[in-house]
């Protein structure tokens, strides 16, 4: 606390703009990963939608539903299958 004294005036403002670059820096890293990864995605609206909510929609609506519910669905298979080969080679490098 001794060293804090001792400075000169004016010295916050430095550590306001590192502070300040820091959350910039944050912000634009998570933002990239947030693209990356599929999380600005305007049409997982519909996948709270399934065959039953035909007659709630239009019919391009329920179309569009479908669509993205389909691929969703193949997303997810993707993703579990990259999870599994994971697990099985760690599993594997562990033995």
């Amino acid at each position: 606390m001794e060293f804090l004294n001792n400075l000169e005036d004016g010295w916050t403002i430095y550590l306001w703009l590192v502070a300040g670059a820091g959350i910039i820096i944050a912000s634009i890293i998570a933002i990239r990963w947030a693209a990356k990864n599929e999380q600005f995605d305007e049409d997982i609206k519909y996948v709270v939608f399934d065959k039953d909510d035909e007659d709630k929609m239009s019919p391009e609506e329920f179309k569009k539903a479908m669509e993205v519910n389909k691929y969703q669905e193949e997303l997810r298979e993707k993703y579990l299958k990259e999870a599994r080969e994971h697990k099985a080679s760690e599993k594997k490098k562990a033995s």
